[in-house]
């Protein structure tokens, strides 16, 4: 049976722990060891259930404060290092490290001779030198490298043992949804799903919410509601059509509620590998507004299943969800084009494809 030591630095309910969790538990129900290695709580804690699973956890948040963020990086990096240390004798044993950021682990497992595996989430190469020089140290470790775009993937220097295997979503997730673009296009309702991060876009989602009173906004953001209303002082005041939700555990229902869902990450400031939140839409039959660019531009077919436009043009974006909520058939019309294409994206197929990459 293979044995398998996945890293992870912060377990959060962002996009690339919700992954890795959809990814380990299939492996566990398919009689995998896992030991699993990262930060306490978040998504991951889904997980503690199996038995085949062992849970070794430590205390690591971000801060506000760079440095003292970079220090504690720092300080579980060697850690991790030291940890890893401990499958020096455990054979068949491979590395699954999940982001370009554990590679204190990846670095010994390279060193104890383990087999390594990347599943590269982020675009190094849209973001400042620390993400470049951990993407360079990853092309030299990695035996093999996940890429979950062929956009992304077009930016490293090597080429082979890189994959590209697109995310997909949990079937118990899809399950959930219950598709009824009839009943949502009634609720006239914007969603977006965010953090505080200055490129996601949150100040611009308010200002559309100001210029379109006539419609529901609903902004869910990955963050506490200490610092979320620490934010909100800062930048707006109250707007009756706006409504705003701290960080969740089950995104499901808002999707239910919603019409439209768009994603304004910024394309100057980085680069959306993916779109989990985009395919998570698609899925619940909801037409989309996305960047131009990234791995997240590859989801979308304008005028099929939503429309491709940057957040620098809120002007054009205003219009777009005028005419996709005011004009039915349009709006019928791209439902069903997202909910056909969500229907690629088979979650059985890119668990065998990494089982394929890990050797059973």
């Amino acid at each position: 049976m293979k044995h398998i030591a996945c890293f992870q630095l912060l377990s959060d309910y962002s996009g690339s722990p919700k992954v890795l969790t959809q990814i380990l538990r299939e492996l566990l129900k398919r009689d995998y060891q896992v030991d699993l290695i990262s930060s306490k709580g978040g998504v991951l804690d889904e997980l503690n259930i199996y038995p085949n699973l062992k849970r070794y956890s430590y205390q690591y948040t971000f801060s506000n404060n760079v440095l003292v963020t970079m220090l504690r990086y720092i300080s579980v990096q060697i850690y991790t290092f030291f940890f890893a240390f401990r499958y020096l004798s455990v054979e068949n044993c491979v590395f699954y490290i999940n982001t370009l950021l554990p590679i204190g682990p990846a670095l010994a497992g390279r060193i104890m001779g383990k087999h390594v595996i990347y599943h590269y989430h982020e675009n190094a190469f849209a973001k400042g030198s620390f993400y470049k020089i951990l993407a360079w140290a990853m092309q030299y470790l990695a035996h093999e490298i996940i890429c979950v775009s062929a956009y992304q993937a077009s930016f490293l220097t090597r080429q082979n043992g890189v994959v590209v295997i697109p995310n997909t979503l949990p079937q118990d997730f899809t399950n959930k949804l219950g598709p009824n673009p009839q009943k949502v296009f009634k609720h006239k309702n914007i969603l977006m799903l965010s953090s505080l991060k200055e490129y996601k876009g949150t100040n611009e989602f308010i200002e559309l919410a100001k210029r379109l009173h006539q419609f529901k906004f609903t902004l869910v953001i990955n963050d506490t509601q200490e610092n979320i209303d620490k934010y909100l002082k800062q930048i707006t005041p109250f707007l009756d059509n706006l409504t705003i939700y701290p960080r969740q555990t089950e995104v499901y229902r808002f999707y239910s509620e919603a019409s439209v869902v768009i994603n304004l990450t910024n394309p100057k400031l980085a680069i959306e590998t993916f779109g989990l939140t985009a395919l998570e839409a698609m899925a619940a039959g909801l037409p989309i507004i996305v960047p131009t660019v990234g791995g997240i531009s590859e989801l979308v077919s304008d005028g099929v299943n939503g429309y491709k436009i940057d957040v620098q043009e809120l002007s054009k974006i205003c219009e777009c969800i005028k005419t996709i909520l005011t004009d039915e058939q349009t709006y019928l019309h791209l439902a069903t084009g997202a909910l056909e294409f969500s229907k690629r994206f088979n979650e059985k197929e890119m668990v065998d494809c990494i089982v394929n990459i890990l050797g059973e």
